[in-house]
């Protein structure tokens, strides 16, 4: 079996054993179909099936699930695994009964009768996970349950719901500190993506962890394409991309509001893109029919708010758009993580303007929370934006918010290393810009948006000029040599560098500390240029049109499509069948490796990366009659899953989603 795909490496931080436990890797290796762990895994997990705390920071599609698993599936007793992921928690229970692992779970959406089956399995030593939410640790009887069992290890999955500062705080996730009070001996370990060194800090203290040992992981996912262009139309070009990129691909589109969501997602399907809209204003039972087919359908879109995508682990997302601008590094990291977490090509694409930059102005400053609330997300915003119009590579500004050093030659893999943007001496056109709105503001006492600003500059006598006056201004027209579109990225790109302010809710301009500065001709303001469109994205080999999904096929050999089509067809029968996301059988990485390899025999098979003994077991033959019945080899003689495999056992039909 290969070496695990999806991982992320991570960098030394702690001091600890070299080599993880042999019955930890023989684990990996017999129910993953993994051959060796990747980066710090094997160190976390032999730390925790030690008995050790651990705190473990690792990007989304990371692999943080196995460092919870393994030590579960080693350590004697229950993996109690807490998940505020009420939705996905028959999802996860599938896939990892799919791998052989018992499994189970109890929230909520069960009667009385399914609750009393999971908690006798625990009772009798039956599982080997059990996920709870945090909720029902508030419950003397789910105490009591637990201090009648066996546990193995304690996880608190996506903990930075523990922080107040973030907008996926749970509050019963500040009770959880009671786990190491009553059961001091079961080792904790609390994961989570979302990275900073306030967030890092609150896990610690208010999970009462301190002599965990952390584990901070690269941020660096070089498997996807980082970009952001200019907006002008954004969903024409969200459609555009997607036609020309990613179509018959399954991803997210992100926007701000939920009108946004409704319309964008009605403007896809009008289309031919087939989108679902998903945001806290639809009816519940509607936002879980929705994540539903996105996890159980193939080359589906779901257009959402930042209310979705938490805990989601669809390895064959391809690509997350943002059609609004994120209010942070750390959000637009988790957003776009969502992409690519089975190692293949993914893209992050964003279109990006100047009302985006206006609008989170305005939000900070008419939002709640105090003055310090404010400057912290205004310093939020700020990291956002200089992402936004760097120069230099994205990537490498990505690693570097993080504490992570980059590639000091550029990554290859990001709009600004592919097409490097042009910049300019951009300090007359910054005087000029801010002249105006000096002009507005000591002659008439007046205050203006952007858009009036344009105008002033480029001598056009609209109908609010002229009500004004403002073609008798000194500035009334000395900006005619450049551009409408010039103007405003001239605008957008002062106020990401601090030299324009955003006042009241009408979102009129000002001068800040800094503007003198330039105005005084004591600085210079390089600027990035405006591209006359948006920059081609590189690419892709391979790839089908047809409505079948590009990404996934991309770069492998023409004669191997019919092959992994082929499969992906069987795939998705077998999942229909089971009531089960295609990516529970197998996900499309491990396919690509079966295509490649060509296997003959059941043992061949078993040397693909992602294939177990479970899965080998179950669809073994089934593989190898797909690859027949394409003229490759018959599968050979004595080599099908007889009494060396085990039976599969029967597996259940997954709950109604609610």
């Amino acid at each position: 079996m290969g070496a695990m795909g999806g991982i992320s490496e991570m960098p030394q931080v702690t001091e600890g054993p070299g080599t993880a436990d042999s019955e930890a890797l023989a684990t990996l290796h017999r129910v993953f179909g993994y051959e060796a762990f990747r980066g710090e895994q094997e160190e976390i997990i032999e730390h925790v099936v030690a008995g050790g705390d651990a705190l473990v920071l690792m990007p989304t599609g990371g692999g943080k699930s196995l460092c919870y698993q393994i030590p579960a599936l080693v350590r004697a007793g229950t993996g109690v695994v807490i998940s505020p992921l009420i939705a996905l928690m028959q999802d996860q229970v599938d896939a990892l009964r799919a791998l052989g692992v018992r499994a189970g779970f109890v929230n909520s959406t069960q009667d009385f009768d399914e609750r009393r089956l999971v908690e006798a399995e625990f009772l009798a030593g039956e599982l080997d996970l059990l996920y709870l939410a945090p909720e029902r640790l508030r419950l003397d009887t789910t105490l009591d349950l637990l201090s009648r069992g066996k546990i193995s290890v304690f996880a608190i999955d996506e903990a930075h719901c523990v922080s107040q500062w973030g907008h996926d705080f749970r509050p019963d996730y500040l009770a959880l500190s009671l786990l190491g009070e009553r059961w001091p001996d079961v080792p904790r370990i609390a994961l989570t993506a979302t990275a900073t060194r306030a967030t890092h800090q609150e896990i610690t203290q208010r999970l009462n962890l301190p002599t965990a040992r952390h584990f901070v992981a690269s941020f660096d996912r070089p498997n996807i394409q980082y970009r952001i262009v200019p907006k002008a139309d954004p969903k024409k070009q969200l459609l555009a991309f997607l036609r020309e990129e990613h179509a018959g691909d399954a991803g997210i589109v992100y926007c701000l509001s939920r009108n946004s969501v409704e319309r964008t997602a009605e403007f896809l399907t009008a289309n031919g893109i087939e989108a679902v809209p998903y945001h806290a204003g639809l009816d519940a039972r509607v936002r879980a029919a929705h994540q539903s087919r996105f996890l159980r359908e193939e080359g589906l879109v779901v257009v959402a708010t930042i209310a979705f995508g938490m805990g989601i682990d669809k390895p064959d997302v391809r690509f997350v758009a943002h059609l609004d601008l994120p209010k942070s590094i750390e959000g637009y990291y988790q957003e776009t993580g969502r992409a690519g977490r089975d190692g293949l090509a993914s893209t992050a694409w964003m279109a990006y303007g100047l009302n985006d930059v206006i609008q989170q102005r305005k939000l900070i400053q008419s939002g709640e929370g105090d003055e310090a609330f404010r400057r912290r997300a205004a310093a939020h915003v700020d990291a956002m934006l200089a992402l936004c119009e760097t120069a230099q590579c994205r990537r490498g500004q990505l690693l570097v918010y993080f504490d992570q050093a980059p590639d000091a030659a550029g990554c290859g893999n990001c709009d600004t290393c592919l097409t490097p943007p042009e910049t300019w001496d951009g300090t007359i056109a910054a005087q000029k810009a801010l002249s105006t709105v000096v002009r507005l503001q000591r002659e008439r006492g007046q205050k203006f948006g952007a858009v009036q600003i344009v105008d002033i500059l480029l001598g056009k006598r609209t109908g609010k000029v002229i009500q004004f006056d403002h073609d008798q201004l000194s500035v009334f027209g000395i900006g005619t040599d450049l551009t409408e579109t010039e103007w405003r990225g001239v605008i957008r790109q002062l106020l990401a560098q601090g030299l324009l302010a955003v006042e009241g809710e009408y979102g009129t301009l000002a001068l800040t500390e800094a503007s003198g500065t330039v105005l005084r001709r004591e600085r210079e303001v390089p600027l990035r240029k405006e591209p006359k469109k948006p920059a081609a994205a590189r690419t892709r080999s391979g790839g089908s049109g047809g409505g079948k999904a590009k990404a996934a096929a991309a770069e492998l050999p023409d004669e191997l499509l019919p092959a992994f089509e082929a499969l992906r067809a069987w795939r998705a029968e077998q999942a229909r069948e089971q009531g089960v996301p295609p990516y529970i059988i197998f996900n499309d990485a491990t396919l690509r490796g079966i295509v490649t390899l060509k296997p003959a025999s059941v043992g061949d098979l078993g040397t693909v990366s992602g294939v177990g003994e479970k899965k080998l077991a179950m669809y073994g033959e089934g593989v190898l009659t797909v690859l027949a019945s394409l003229g490759g080899p018959a599968p050979a003689a004595g080599d099908s899953q007889d009494a060396d495999w085990p039976e599969p056992d029967e597996e259940p039909e997954p709950d109604e989603w609610i």
